[in-house]
């Protein structure tokens, strides 16, 4: 899965992507031509924390996408992820669980 890393292109997400937000993070998805790869990127604002709170949410939000992500993600679609405060005291395992619902219902989006 590659990376999305232009300021660009998290605004696109951002404006003409679809939201699900958890407790623990959002996750902001936009769907392009199909043929070309599934990308990701992730943010943390200063709400989170200092550099050394924002730096450990996203690196538990880069094993989460490496994780379960990568196999579930649509060619095509671009996924950001953005740390709330929670990420970083939630368990890794209700993290889990807020991705696979924010997914389910980001997929029944796509589909209608």
């Amino acid at each position: 899965m590659e990376r999305l890393k232009k300021r660009s292109d998290y605004l696109i997400v951002t404006k003409a992507g679809q939201r699900f937000a958890t407790p623990a993070f959002i996750l902001q998805v936009y769907h392009r031509t199909p043929e070309d790869p599934a990308r990701v990127g992730f943010t943390a604002s200063r709400k989170v924390g200092g550099a050394v709170e924002r730096n450990r949410a996203k690196r538990r939000l880069r094993a989460l996408a490496r994780q379960f992500l990568t196999p579930l993600a649509c060619q095509g679609t671009d996924y950001v992820l953005i740390a709330r405060k929670e990420a970083l005291t939630r368990t890794y395992a209700l993290i889990v669980e807020d991705l696979q619902k924010a997914l389910m219902t980001l997929n029944k989006r796509k589909k209608t």
